[in-house]
């Protein structure tokens, strides 16, 4: 199970560099210019979406 969402998070990652990769570079460059406290909370937010996704899911 662990190895299928591994899987499935890799095709996720990859989905926007494949289908438009300038889009990605944009994004990309925008991230970089966030400072730390904003990457965090954002990765913060992602954790606990996935969380909730898995409680609810389960």
């Amino acid at each position: 199970m662990l190895w299928q969402a591994l899987a499935l998070l890799l095709i996720m990652e990859g989905l926007l560099p494949f289908l438009s990769p300038a889009a990605w570079r944009r994004m990309f460059e925008k991230i970089l210019a966030l400072s730390d406290g904003q990457v965090r909370f954002f990765g913060l937010c992602s954790m606990l979406i996935g969380l909730i996704s898995l409680a609810l899911l389960s």
